[in-house]
């Protein structure tokens, strides 16, 4: 077990990705197979919580267990200096390991007194920022569970913190008005009966399957316990074993689904059976959005096929569960975060943002100092973010289009030093920028066609006046007004060559 976890990790390193994500646009199957554990859910549904889930705009992940007391370093030895990452360091092996130290991590829980959390104080914090729903581990690799489940006694009852945590996050968050979706890893490292590779003889398929009841069991208690949330995050799912294990896994979404009807579900909870993940062997979307953009978004709007997706992303490079030491790294500003919420928007996809608060229950300086920031932001320029859809306008190099009806959002990264904003419109639209403000100081723009005669150019062009007079120091939005056009791009002789 232990030789498996070192591997598994080494493999994670150095493929430099997380398994079952990708980089691009997905490559179509040249041919049809007969799948029969294929898509339980029909592609785009439409209710509550599905169009809920497509208007969210922002989210928070938050990353917390016993890996917070550590804080991704132990007797001064970080992961820069060989650990594991925060969230992974009970996989820690090797010369550089602390001796027994899977025991002593397997102890810590005895210590996880978490004096300062208070769930209202994050809830309040999200909604402040800006946040429509969150992510919440209720168990991570390591296998301790932060609700008191009656399948295992390694959770938070055994603690001296003692008291349902989940349900404290739950029923904040709840109450702020902030949808509640939790994170559950399948893949358990103290459990002796889980195991990577594909069960053989017959003791190992004893075990296993005593492992996937247990799964089971634990899944169904939590849309027991929480019947207010609206959807499950999987983790932990890549393993041979579970690959195998896909008629199991087909029956339990379906079950889950019965038990619990409107649950969203993230493409990288099950495969087929031919071993396919996220996408089952004839390219159909396993779950009801794609899950493979983690710490990344993709280049191009077409990439995505027209599916649901949310991209969920870290501060410091690579750290989910707490970090004592910031120092040395880069680590991701407000701007930097705007931008890719803005870029995620602008593709019909969600951003969220990862907390990873210490083991007392405090979020880190930084994550505060952001979430003020970003929700500074969000208050006066948010009608850009939430509900807005993709428009299918050329790209602009000024920053990110969102749609909203006949209201047309432009966040401002780049601003002309010229003060003239470009919008590049296909000339046979029948919808045109007419009217512009500043959506920050609602001052009305001029608005002015431009038709600037670029030889075989298919657009024509609107010209936005943003007065010298107005500063801003972070990105800022122009409203559009989409209307009929009142002129029409002139036909200029077509030079021969």
């Amino acid at each position: 077990m232990k030789k498996y976890i070192l591997l598994s990790a080494v493999l994670l390193a150095l493929s430099g990705t997380s398994y079952g994500q990708w980089t691009g646009p997905k490559k179509k199957p040249t041919e049809q197979k007969e799948v029969m554990y294929g898509p339980l859910v029909s592609a785009k549904r439409t209710d509550a919580n599905m169009e809920a889930f497509r208007n969210y705009g922002l989210g928070q992940f938050i990353h917390w267990g016993v890996y917070a007391i550590p804080g991704n370093e132990w007797e001064g030895v970080s992961a820069r200096g060989g650990a594991a990452a925060s969230e992974w360091i009970r996989s820690w092996g090797g010369a550089n390991a602390p001796k027994d130290w899977t025991k002593t991590y397997d102890n810590l829980y005895k210590s996880f007194s978490v004096k300062d959390f208070d769930a209202k104080k994050w809830a309040k914090q999200a909604k402040d920022m800006g946040a429509k729903y969150m992510i919440f581990t209720t168990k991570h690799h390591d296998g301790f569970a932060l609700w008191p489940t009656k399948y295992s006694d390694y959770n938070i009852s055994k603690t001296p913190y003692k008291k349902d945590i989940v349900k404290e996050v739950v029923d904040a968050y709840a109450a702020e008005g902030i949808d509640v979706y939790l994170y559950f890893s399948v893949l358990e490292w103290n459990n002796p009966d889980y195991m990577g590779k594909v069960p053989q003889t017959t003791e190992e398929k004893k075990r296993f399957d005593k492992f996937l009841a247990y799964t089971r069991n634990q899944l169904l208690e939590l849309l027991d316990n929480y019947p207010t949330i609206k959807g499950l995050w999987f983790d932990g799912t890549w393993d041979a074993s579970w690959k195998a294990a896909y008629d199991f896994t087909y029956k339990l979404e379906k079950e889950m689904r019965e038990k619990h009807p409107g649950l969203v579900i993230g493409s990288r909870f099950r495969n087929d059976e031919y071993g396919a993940r996220h996408f089952d062997s004839n390219g159909n979307l396993l779950g009801d959005y794609e899950q493979g953009w983690e710490r990344k978004m993709p280049k191009e709007y077409e990439w995505l096929d027209g599916n649901d997706w949310d991209a969920v992303m870290t501060i410091p490079p690579n750290g989910w569960g707490y970090m004592k030491d910031w120092s040395g790294l880069y680590t991701k500003t407000t701007d930097d975060i705007l931008d890719m919420l803005l870029n995620s928007v602008s593709m019909n996809g969600n951003f969220v943002l990862n907390f990873g608060p210490d083991g007392e229950g405090n979020m880190h300086p930084r994550e505060d100092k952001i979430a003020k920031e970003l929700g500074d932001w969000m208050k006066v320029n948010g009608e850009a973010v939430y509900g807005v859809r993709h428009t299918d306008l050329p790209l602009s190099k000024y920053g990110y289009y969102t749609q909203k009806g006949d209201d047309l959002y432009l966040t401002v990264f780049n601003r002309p030093v010229n003060g003239i904003v470009r919008i590049a419109v296909p000339k046979a639209a029948t919808q045109v920028p007419v009217e512009a403000i500043l959506l920050s100081t609602k001052v009305t723009l001029e608005v002015k066609h431009a038709d600037i005669g670029l030889d075989l150019d298919k657009n024509t062009y609107y010209d936005v006046m943003v007065p010298n007079s107005f500063s801003s120091s972070r990105a800022f939005v122009i409203k559009m007004k989409l209307g009929t056009p009142v002129s029409k791009a002139d036909k200029l002789m077509e030079a021969k060559m």
